[in-house]
């Protein structure tokens, strides 16, 4: 795959503004598939991108889940996930870095990643969380 998107692009789509439509409640469309439950959400940026946010959950899983930052990708149907947010529901290996790790995870679009032939975002970073509620 080529490169789609260089560090810098994807850096200023992620700073783009993504103000919420008004109706956004209404927007948001539920679909149901295979085994779990899928919400997407179409943001119009303030520079001109558009971006989509899919939410998806486990009906059976409540640590399955994932939020999911993506740009179209101009004169395709293609869509360009900058961001990834997954819950602890599984193990993530960073195929350049070798490691692997079972814990919530945010896979982010690199160039790096882009130039070596793999997922735009195959590197991850780490993350466990707390839940909010036992501070």
């Amino acid at each position: 795959m080529a490169v789609t998107y260089t560090d810098a692009e994807i850096a200023r789509l992620l700073a783009e503004e993504k103000p919420l439509p008004a109706d956004w409640q209404q927007r948001f469309r539920l679909s149901s598939k295979l085994g779990h439950d899928e919400r997407e959400l179409i943001v119009a940026g303030r520079a001109g991108s558009q971006f989509r946010v899919i939410f998806r959950k486990s009906r059976s899983n409540s640590l399955d889940f994932s939020v999911i930052l993506g740009v179209d990708i101009p004169l395709s149907n293609r869509l360009f996930r900058l961001r990834r947010y997954n819950g602890k529901s599984h193990e993530h290996t960073n195929q350049i870095e070798g490691d692997s790790f079972y814990d919530f995870h945010i896979p982010m679009a690199t160039e790096r990643y882009q130039l070596r032939g793999g997922r735009a975002a195959g590197g991850c970073l780490r993350r466990s969380c707390r839940p909010l509620w036992r501070r």
